[in-house]
């Protein structure tokens, strides 16, 4: 269950003072396994965890395809949950030694040998439409139910080229969020094609480096950048468009690629 009632009380200004419970994200341990192997501990909302399971594994370049990855079970332990991922080859030798706080990237990597570069998928970057931009953010709202009942929980959503939002996912950390929505489209057998990712993050550079993982040339961000995060979609050639609003964006990177229409 990705969301509990707690008990809070309400204070105006005025002097009101009331009860009111109010819907709380869940945030628990998801322990990713590689056989036997634990690999890391991230911070997550425990719904859809095979997805993120799936999604974590490829985007850290555990795995090079996803069809290295046989299965996904998840356990419930006392201490959360654990996703034990079966692999087809053996998992790298590149561990975490601390705990990921929640949707963090990289958190207990022992040095800057050990940042994760996964293998990124070569593709040019398609032209993007401010009409589909546009829709896409007039139907996101209506498109997290979690969010909608707890207010503190990322999405992460992938757009057709004409802007419809074809699958969402949601989580307390922001890489979790995006691992999941890849994972989900990993296992429908779903690549990129020409639409666009869809975050209601800021964009740090691990976002913009797990969408060129999985193809996607094209983001679209709530909030601003990071320097970093435009360095690395400099890099990958990927249309970064942030600050996004309902009556426009900023494009940081790929503005040649923005139509109008």
């Amino acid at each position: 269950m990705p969301r509990v009632e707690l008990p809070a009380v309400s204070f105006s200004f005025d002097g009101a003072q009331l009860p009111q419970p109010r819907d709380i994200a869940i945030e628990t341990a998801v322990n990713v396994v590689y056989g036997d192997r634990p690999y890391a501990v991230m911070m997550a909302t425990p719904n859809d965890v095979e997805d993120f399971a799936v999604g974590f594994t490829v985007t850290e370049g555990v795995v090079t395809d996803v069809a290295q990855i046989l299965g996904v079970k998840v356990n419930e332990l006392e201490a959360g949950l654990e996703a034990v991922v079966t692999l087809s080859v053996e998992a790298p030798v590149r561990e975490r030694n601390v705990t990921g706080r929640t949707g963090c990237g990289l958190c207990g990597v022992a040095s800057f040998d050990d940042m994760p570069r996964a293998e990124v998928v070569e593709r040019s970057a398609t032209p993007v439409s401010l009409a589909a931009v546009k829709r896409a953010l007039s139907s996101l709202e209506g498109a997290q139910p979690l969010n909608g009942r707890t207010r503190s929980v990322h999405a992460a959503a992938w757009c057709s080229a004409d802007g419809a939002i074809e699958v969402l996912r949601e989580d307390v950390g922001r890489h979790c969020a995006l691992d999941k929505l890849i994972g989900a489209r990993l296992r429908a057998g779903q690549g990129a094609g020409d639409g666009f990712l869809l975050l209601t993050s800021r964009c740090s550079y691990e976002l913009v480096d797990k969408a060129a993982v999985y193809g996607a040339r094209t983001i679209v961000c709530i909030s601003a950048p990071t320097s970093y995060a435009i360095e690395r979609a400099q890099v990958h050639d990927v249309t970064l468009l942030a600050v996004a609003r309902h009556d426009g964006v900023l494009a940081f990177h790929g503005a040649e690629r923005v139509r109008r229409v």
